[in-house]
């Protein structure tokens, strides 16, 4: 029915691809599945990205948990069990839990204190369109077009390609807030609408002035080369900044920094990156 309606839209659905929970019982079964051979490991990788894994031991339970087949009290509480029992080890439990009861919970009360003023914030006067590869995955950049395949085929990308590749690549470039708020919105499986408004406008955009977070996750190719093996398999260098063989990440990242140097000048976090910057005017 959806391929019958839906076809000429972005992703796919096959009985062959398919592998998400409908029911409860099944939603239960692939919590199990990560507390027995993901969440001991989670703290380990959760940040790094390798081509071609897609959870890279995350729980890819968010979906379940915000239609309602899973309550986050509950996978707190069995994380909890896996630590005092011995299983799992206290940095990966801490980190999953902080996620479910900390996190979780300041997104959705910021979306309740800040909304609706909240969605339309653009502090940092971004107006780029969304590039049409954003639908298409049709891009040179390796890191990128792997985070688009991820979620045109399965509406999921762990939260470090959301972020730093992704995010960092519509934060640099400039891309309207509320076109990529959407794009994330309407691509991934769990985008609910107080889920992405928070962290697209808020934490990946630095939209909101610094309410969500004090400083924007701008980062440039060193930190995608470092974090992943994305590089090895890119056309693009690197440790170039210009040239046809330069990653676009490192000269839009210093653009970003340009235009926006005296929004950021004297943010206590972004120090380290401007001194340079400072000296030579002075």
């Amino acid at each position: 029915m959806v391929n019958h309606h839906f076809g000429d839209h972005p992703g796919s659905v096959s009985s062959e691809s398919w592998n998400l929970a409908v029911t409860r019982e099944s939603a239960l079964a692939e919590a199990q599945d990560f507390f027995d051979h993901r969440l001991d490991q989670f703290g380990l990788t959760q940040d790094a990205m390798i081509a071609g894994q897609i959870s890279m031991n995350h729980s890819m339970l968010s979906a379940y948990i915000n239609v309602g087949l899973l309550h986050p009290l509950e996978l707190a509480r069995e994380a909890e069990h896996r630590y005092l029992t011995g299983v799992a080890r206290l940095s990966s439990v801490e980190g999953y839990i902080r996620q479910l009861i900390g996190w979780r919970e300041f997104v959705w009360r910021t979306y309740q204190r800040m909304m609706p003023e909240y969605r339309t914030r653009n502090t940092l006067n971004a107006h780029t369109p969304l590039p049409e590869f954003f639908w298409s995955t049709d891009t040179d950049m390796f890191c990128v077009k792997e985070g688009l395949t991820h979620v045109q085929e399965r509406a999921y990308a762990h939260h470090i390609l959301r972020l730093m590749i992704l995010g960092n690549f519509c934060l640099l470039a400039g891309i309207e807030p509320i076109e990529t708020n959407d794009w994330f919105w309407a691509m991934f499986i769990d985008g609910y609408d107080w889920v992405m408004v928070p962290n697209v406008i808020g934490l990946v955009l630095h939209a909101d002035g610094g309410y969500v977070g004090t400083k924007p996750y701008a980062a440039s190719a060193n930190y995608i080369n470092k974090m992943s093996n994305y590089c090895k398999k890119c056309r693009y260098n690197p440790k170039l900044t210009v040239g046809a063989d330069a990653c676009p990440f490192n000269s839009l990242y210093w653009d970003f920094l340009s235009r926006n140097f005296k929004t950021f000048q004297k943010n206590q976090r972004m120090q380290i990156i401007f001194r340079p910057v400072s000296t030579l005017e002075k």
